[in-house]
């Protein structure tokens, strides 16, 4: 056993497992590119690394939105019937997200990626207000908004939090109620998804042992150890935190992944 890896590993699913409860990302969009160098470095097939490292950190999300989620409903702050009525629509974006993935190379798949990341990055230091008395829509509006996260989510590994909580803003839903009503939303995100890249990863020759379909499991149990111990740490410190210093810790995380995943892409 690569200890080495191991103690990596570990840090890898800490520090995203804090960021999950900090920011309501999931953990997925840190977790991405350093998963994805480790892989690049134990030389899996170049054509599967980025689809795998997705793959991988978005099945992390299953253990980690439970722990993050916990924490933020004992702080009263998950809005159960946002959650709910976004759910839907959610759970299937999230399936259809990996489907998306498949069918790009990796540098596509990178480029995609570090896109969204900046553009969620641009979006929370904007701080533009939400025009007053915008509510969140209604039934369809949520379905439709819950199928685009879901996507998105899918597509890229995350938690959905790099969508759901600028979308929650804009609708005035305060910060904090978005970050932790986000993260009760990575459950159902990670597993259509994680459900999503087995199946379509599964049989797959040039898959490394240990996988199950583009999930590298090894990867997945020492990374979850860590991110459930940690999400907590998380959550609690977002509720001590003034909402301006917030947005501006997830949006410069999300600038420092954006410009790795671009250079893999163009490299």
């Amino acid at each position: 056993m690569d200890w080495g890896l191991v103690l990596v590993l570990l840090l890898m699913g800490a520090a995203g497992g804090f960021a999950a409860g900090l920011l309501g990302i999931g953990g997925g969009m840190l977790l991405v590119p350093f998963i994805t160098i480790i892989f690049t470095a134990r030389q899996f097939a170049p054509e599967l690394v980025v689809h795998m490292a997705i793959a991988t950190s978005l099945a992390t999300i299953l253990f980690t939105s439970l722990s993050s989620v916990r924490a933020h409903h004992l702080h009263g702050a998950v809005l159960w019937p946002v959650a709910a009525r976004l759910a839907p629509g959610i759970v299937l974006g999230a399936w259809l997200g990996p489907w998306l993935a498949q069918q790009m190379d990796t540098a596509t798949l990178a480029l995609c990626f570090a896109g969204f990341v900046a553009f969620s990055a641009t979006q929370m230091l904007r701080n533009a207000r939400p025009r007053p008395g915008r509510e969140l829509p209604g039934t369809p509006g949520m379905l439709g908004a819950g199928a685009v996260i879901g996507v998105l989510a899918g597509l890229v590994g995350a938690g959905g939090g790099f969508i759901s909580v600028p979308f929650m803003g804009w609708c005035n839903v305060k910060l904090h109620n978005a970050v932790a009503t986000s993260a009760a939303l990575g459950f159902p995100i990670a597993l259509a998804g994680t459900l999503s890249n087995i199946w379509f990863g599964w049989g797959d020759p040039r898959l490394p042992a240990h996988s199950l379909g583009y999930i590298y499991l090894p990867a997945l149990l020492v990374i979850a150890v860590a991110s459930v111990a940690m999400a907590p740490l998380g959550a609690r410190a977002a509720h001590r935190m003034p909402v301006a210093k917030l947005k501006k810790i997830f949006a410069l995380v999300l600038y420092a992944l954006a410009v790795y995943m671009l250079w893999k892409g163009l490299h």
